[in-house]
C-alpha cells in the first residue's frame, strides 16, 4: 500500500472573488462551510481505506480560496485526520482581512507553522484594482500579529505586471516587503485568464496588458533586488532565506507524490496524475455514492514520469539536474541554445532559460 506523507487541502471559499482569479473559489455561508467540511471528511477517510495515511505527515497544505475562512473547529477535525507533529510544515493561505489575533493563537495550538499571506501589493488603489478585500495597513498589521504570537515562518505574496502598475509602483512595493523581512516571498506575474472580470475589462479596452519589455524589467529587478537583500532565489517564482524554502511546494517539483482533497484539488499518487470536479454538486454526488469525486485521471507510463521529472525539475534553479541517457541529446541541444548550463554532471536552467521559460518548455516537449 502506497504511504502518503504530502497532503494539499483545497478550501473554496472566499469573501469575494478577486477580478484576476480564476480557481475554483465560492462565497459560502456558515451552513455551506460545515457541509463541505463534512464531504472532504468523507473523501479523506475513502483514500484512507485505498492508501496508508498512518505515516506522519512531512507537509500539510491548506490552499483556495480563503482557507482562513474556515472555523477553528472545522480545521481541527481535518487536521485530526492525519498524523504529524512539530516537524510538519503546515501551511495555511491567509487573506489579510480574516484573520484576528485570536485566530492567529489558534492556529499555533492546531500546530499550523507556516503562514502564507495574499498581500499581492502594499498600493491600496492597485489592491482596489485587483478586487483585494484588504488594504496595505490591514496586511502589515497581520504580519506583525503572527509575528508577535510566534510563527517563525511566513511568507508573502506578491504581483507584479498590474494594470497601469509603473516600475516605481513595483519598487515601493518591494522595498516595504523587505523592511517586513518575511522568510519567504513568492512572486506572481498577472495572467489575463478567460473568464475573470479582468479578462472581459481587457476585451472591452477598460485596462491593458503590460508591455513585454515592461513586465521582462520588473521580473529581472524583482531578481536582482531580492537577491540584493539575501534572499535565495530557488524556484521560478519563489525566494526565501537560507533554510525557508517551501518544503511543500518542493514536491511538486521534484515530482514527488502527494495526496489532493477538496473541490478541484489534483493530486498525484504512484503513477497516477488526477484532479477533483470543479462542480459542488458534482463534488457531493460522487461522495454521496462513496465514489472519490475525480473528475480527470491521467495514468502515467514510465516516460511520462521520466518527462515530468525534467518539466517541473528544471523550475528548481539551483538543483542539478542529471538526464537519464533517453534525454541527453535534448539537454545537449537546449544547452547550445542557450536555454540551459551545464553544471557538475547535469544542467540548471540559464538566464535565458529563466526569462523565457514556456519557450524552454515548448521546445524541451517539442520533437
Amino acid at each position: 500500500m502506497l504511504k502518503i506523507y504530502n497532503t494539499y487541502i483545497h478550501i473554496p471559499f472566499c469573501e469575494r472573488k478577486c477580478n484576476y482569479c480564476d480557481f475554483t473559489s465560492l462565497k459560502g455561508t456558515d451552513n455551506q462551510i460545515e457541509k463541505y467540511v463534512n464531504y472532504l471528511l468523507k473523501e479523506i477517510e475513502i483514500y484512507k481505506k485505498k492508501y496508508d495515511l498512518s505515516e506522519k505527515q512531512d507537509t500539510i497544505y491548506f490552499g483556495g480560496g480563503t482557507p482562513s475562512l474556515l472555523p477553528i473547529d472545522s480545521l481541527e477535525k481535518i487536521l485530526s485526520k492525519f498524523s504529524y507533529d512539530e516537524k510538519t510544515e503546515i501551511t495555511i493561505e491567509v487573506n489579510p482581512k480574516t484573520v484576528d489575533i485570536n485566530k492567529l493563537k489558534e492556529y499555533r495550538r492546531l500546530g499550523i507553522n507556516r503562514l502564507s499571506i495574499g498581500i499581492q501589493t502594499f498600493n491600496d488603489d492597485n489592491l482596489k484594482v485587483l478586487g483585494r478585500i484588504h488594504n496595505s495597513q490591514e496586511a502589515i498589521e497581520v504580519y506583525n500579529l503572527a509575528r508577535k504570537v510566534g510563527f517563525e515562518n511566513i511568507s508573502l505574496d506578491i504581483m507584479f505586471s498590474l494594470p497601469n502598475q509603473t516600475l516605481s509602483m513595483l519598487q515601493d512595493d518591494l522595498e516595504k516587503l523587505v523592511n517586513l523581512n518575511p522568510n519567504h516571498i513568492s512572486i506572481y506575474s498577472l495572467i489575463w485568464e478567460e473568464g475573470t472580470k479582468f479578462f472581459r475589462d481587457l476585451k472591452s479596452g477598460k485596462l491593458k496588458e503590460t508591455d513585454n519589455d515592461l513586465e521582462a524589467n520588473m521580473y529581472e529587478y524583482i531578481i536582482e533586488y531580492l537577491k540584493s537583500k539575501e534572499y535565495i532565489h530557488y524556484e521560478i517564482s519563489n525566494f526565501s532565506k537560507k533554510g525557508f524554502e517551501s518544503r511543500h511546494n518542493s514536491i511538486y517539483w521534484e515530482n514527488k507524490n502527494y495526496l489532493g482533497v477538496g473541490l478541484s484539488a489534483a493530486g498525484y499518487l504512484g503513477n497516477i496524475r488526477y484532479k477533483n470536479f470543479f462542480n459542488l454538486k458534482d463534488y457531493y454526488n460522487k461522495l454521496d455514492k462513496d465514489i472519490l469525486p475525480i473528475d480527470e485521471k491521467e495514468i502515467l507510463t514510465e516516460e511520462d514520469i521520466e518527462q515530468y521529472r525534467y518539466l517541473v525539475g528544471f523550475r528548481l534553479l539551483n538543483k542539478v539536474i542529471v538526464p537519464s541517457e533517453k534525454y541527453l541529446d535534448k539537454c545537449v541541444s537546449l544547452s547550445k541554445e542557450g536555454y540551459l548550463l551545464e553544471k557538475e554532471n547535469g544542467y540548471i536552467l540559464s538566464h535565458k532559460g529563466l526569462m523565457l521559460f514556456n519557450d524552454f518548455i515548448s521546445n524541451f516537449i517539442g520533437d
